[in-house]
């Protein structure tokens, strides 16, 4: 696969519109979901159903109108928002439905032939500009776009199920695709709340090259142990076993036709375990519930799976079928693994990973190898992206499943690119954005946290420790700029105000929610904002001690914020050339001391009920911090400040409630 692509899809320039007619043939399975996904996200589309039987038609509507309706009965819709996802919506058996359309979506049968002759209707109603994608979960682009007219305007795009919720979708860029076509997929994805990732062309591509032969090894052990005894043991890497998911696809066919298809290509330890031809339903065991594996049995079984699985993985990368970061996060969040494997990879260490690929390759003759040592196969980022423009290094923050949330890892990783490049003369700085339209980073995992609650030094500890990329902010010798793509909450917040300049989309807005927690945010947000932004003491009070939000605009009329954007496109060239603008005078943060006004009485009145506990630390530790003589002592209040809030109930209630997904009572903890 080329590489000259960037990183961050949103950072793909085209000149494609967003759709304004789409078509979707196959009103079957995954056809209709991927239809009310793209409604959904695009309400002011038109979308046709196509399919060769008006009754799929008619079901496939009724099927969106349920959802529309399921999410307006659990608030997560308005009416409006269902009336206008559901509107602009028809369906048929005619292929003229495609006329007009600015892209067809193919989600038929996994059947060549049928294909072949799909795309031919196709071709012979769209217009020359039509993008034309199939979902094809297995078989290459080369193959089912070979016949048409133009396949450069055609790929494959593979969602999974369910496709109005799962986020992930492949986007194959086989060898004949104009690179325009891949570009506009990619971005279209991400503006619309989707994780594209960018395949080779072969078979089964690249997630469902390790979802096929975990099932299929799964097949294979069958003659040792029952489907129970396999999934018990699975659930240790996966939040269902091969079996359920399976039966909950009725997916015995689909590993025969593409483990089939990946034999007669690739050789005959591919081929899919006969008894799948057998057994229409298994005795598998549900999420959550395990039997007991009797030992070797159950070490037999693990070393089968995780060995099919780093030999997958391996081949994989090894052929370049796709990227490490994106392979672990796709297993995660398409697949439902609870680790990646690359993650598995590096907590296994070498030793293990060569132990385990060398048992399973002599076990299973002619599955792919390691062709390097494992340690080489681990990725410099997992959890951010990195690209250039006009001599800046960009760092999009990338957890889409936790709204970009800061954790152990991503910090590190944020560090480690600043650290690789600050001192290199053809770098003027760094601009840190969020993944997606969203988020610009959603705070921090609260982590090892709930674990401290009642330890106060390890608490203070655990905050210093979350503060080393922001400590070494300060004191950096290159601009750093923070691109706000949406919202910043709480350690999100932290890390921007720790920039040297702010950026906003308009959208943007700013808050920070830990005292809704019973606790506080300690590693910077009591200080800095207060020494950087004096004016504003007053805004930072509502913030800390009611959780208020701060949209950009108002962010920005206080001077926190230094530019407002249209856009992220406009985001990210203004925070380039912030970037540039700085070079050579880097704002600092004062070390000396700073009078703050005083806090309201009854601050963290007028909403939900707080804790007057925590508010009470909040206002001390701020005074406490204004007063403190160098920056280094006022951090270091709030760090105290917050192994303090660590043992009081509200926390503990705080922590306990968000665990639970449940309102907080602080009433009775003060």
């Amino acid at each position: 696969m080329t590489r000259s692509r960037p990183a961050n899809p949103l950072l793909e320039t085209s000149t494609r519109p967003a759709p304004r007619r789409v078509a979707v043939i196959g009103a079957g399975t995954i056809g209709p979901d991927i239809g009310y996904y793209l409604k959904a996200a695009l309400p002011g589309l038109e979308l046709a159903l196509l399919d060769v039987r008006q009754a799929a038609v008619d079901a496939a509507l009724a099927r969106l109108k349920g959802y529309a309706d399921k999410a307006v009965a659990r608030g997560k819709m308005s009416d409006k928002a269902a009336q206008a996802t559901l509107a602009g919506i028809t369906g048929g058996t005619d292929y003229d439905v495609l006329r007009g359309c600015d892209w067809v979506i193919e989600a038929a049968t996994e059947d060549l032939a049928l294909k072949l002759r799909i795309f031919a209707e196709v071709e012979a109603r769209v217009d020359a500009g039509t993008a034309i994608t199939s979902n094809t979960s297995s078989l290459p682009a080369q193959r089912i776009f070979s016949r048409m007219a133009h396949p450069e305007r055609a790929t494959v795009t593979h969602f999974f199920a369910p496709a109005w919720r799962n986020p992930v979708v492949e986007v194959v860029a086989w060898a004949r695709a104009e690179a325009s076509l891949v570009a506009w997929l990619r971005r279209l994805f991400v503006q619309t709340g989707k994780l594209p990732l960018v395949t080779a062309d072969v078979p089964c591509f690249m997630l469902d090259r390790i979802f096929d032969n975990w099932c299929n090894e799964a097949g294979l052990l069958l003659g040792e142990a029952s489907a129970a005894q396999i999934d018990s043991v699975a659930a240790e890497f996966v939040q269902a076993g091969p079996f359920f998911v399976l039966n909950l696809a009725h997916g015995n066919p689909i590993i025969i036709e593409t483990n089939t298809l990946q034999a007669d290509e690739e050789g005959e330890h591919y081929r899919p375990a006969p008894i799948f031809r057998s057994v229409d339903r298994w005795n598998a065991v549900a999420p959550g519930r395990e039997i007991e594996v009797p030992e070797p049995l159950r070490s037999r079984i693990r070393d089968r799976l995780l060995g099919v699985l780093l030999s997958q993985t391996v081949d994989i990368l090894d052929r370049d079928i796709g990227g490490a970061a994106d392979l672990d996060i796709g297993c995660r969040l398409a697949l439902g693994f609870r680790h990646g494997p690359l993650e598995l990879m590096r907590s296994m260490g070498p030793a293990e990973c060569t132990r385990v690929l060398e048992r399973f390759v002599r076990e299973r003759p002619g599955m792919p190898a390691p062709r390097r040592d494992p340690a080489a196969y681990l990725p410099a980022e997992r959890h951010v992206l990195v690209d250039q423009r006009d001599g800046v290094v960009l760092i999009t923050l990338r957890r889409p499943e936790a709204l970009n949330a800061l954790h152990d890892e991503l910090t590190d990783e944020v560090l480690a690119v600043i650290r690789r490049h600050e001192d290199d003369p053809k770098v003027a700085g760094f601009v840190i954005v969020g993944y997606g339209t969203k988020s610009f980073c959603a705070g921090a995992d609260i982590g090892r946290f709930p674990s401290l609650l009642g330890d106060k030094e390890a608490a203070a500890q655990y905050a210093r420790d979350c503060s080393r990329l922001l400590v070494h902010l300060d004191r950096a010798r290159k601009p750093v700029v923070a691109a706000l793509n949406g919202m910043a909450l709480g350690g999100g917040f932290e890390l921007a105000t720790r920039c040297h300049a702010l950026i906003a989309e308009r959208s943007a807005w700013m808050q920070l929610p830990e005292v809704t927690l019973g606790i506080l945010p300690g590693i910077g947000a009591m200080v800095v904002p207060y020494r950087r932004w004096p004016d504003a003491a007053l805004v930072f009070h509502g913030m800390l001690t009611r959780g208020d939000r701060l949209k950009a605009a108002r962010a920005h009329e206080l001077g926190i914020v230094d530019e407002l954007a249209d856009g992220y496109d406009d985001l990210i060239a203004r925070a380039v050339a912030r970037v540039h603008a700085l070079a050579g005078h880097i704002p600092t943060i004062s070390d000396a001391p700073v009078a703050v006004p005083p806090f309201a009485p009854g601050a963290g009145t007028g909403g939900p009920v707080l804790s007057g506990t925590v508010i009470g630390i909040i206002e001390h530790a701020v005074r406490d911090a204004a007063m403190a003589p160098t920056l280094a002592a006022a951090l270091e209040v709030g760090y105290r400040a917050f192994g303090t809030v660590a043992c009081t109930a509200a926390a503990r209630e705080g922590i306990t409630a968000f665990g639970e997904r449940r309102p907080p009572d602080f009433g009775a903890t003060g």
